[in-house]
């Protein structure tokens, strides 16, 4: 029991970090869309490379979003239904879905590789001139986003299997 508290503790850690650099990101795109928006409209001057720099950081936000909602308890679930249920069941719901959770990021995650194994092999850049190189980095996200849910939702399953308390708790 107190390895598998250990092991939740320890993924709900790095799904933390990840959640607080999916935060800082949010507040980094909206500085570089204010600055964008001030170049082009005050000073007549744009930077493909910024524009694309911006859609780029939408990835890390929502790869990462993911397995911090799910830790926070945020993600989306039919509550009319789902509030109603006995605490047993309630439990046997999420365990399920942690498990479905776990399997269907390590499936995602998998299927992305050969992709993102292509995109490098070719030196994959943005096809504008002015645009960023490496996008095969801006995919690999992509995998790791899905591992990491994979990852939490293990970790949610097994914290609602064993009825672990949470930090606050």
């Amino acid at each position: 029991m107190r390895a598998v508290a250990f092991f939740v503790h320890g993924v709900e850690a790095v799904v933390r970090l990840f959640g607080w650099i999916a935060a800082w990101t949010c507040v980094v795109l909206v500085g570089l869309v204010a600055g964008d928006v001030l170049m082009r409209y005050v000073f007549s001057i744009g930077a493909i490379w910024l524009q694309e720099l911006q859609w780029h950081l939408i990835s890390p936000i929502a790869l990462f979003g993911m397995s911090y909602l799910l830790l926070m308890g945020e993600q989306v679930r039919v509550d009319v239904f789902y509030e109603r249920f006995p605490v047993g069941l309630q439990r046997v719901i999420e365990v399920i879905g942690g498990l479905l959770l776990l399997v269907m990021g390590l499936y995602i995650a998998w299927l992305t590789l050969p992709w993102i194994a292509q995109s490098f092999a070719r030196g994959e850049a943005s096809p504008n001139p002015g645009g960023l190189p490496l996008r095969w980095l801006l995919k690999s996200l992509i995998p790791f986003g899905f591992l990491l849910l994979a990852l939490q939702g293990l970790a949610h399953a097994l914290r609602q299997a064993f009825a672990l308390p949470t930090r606050g708790e």
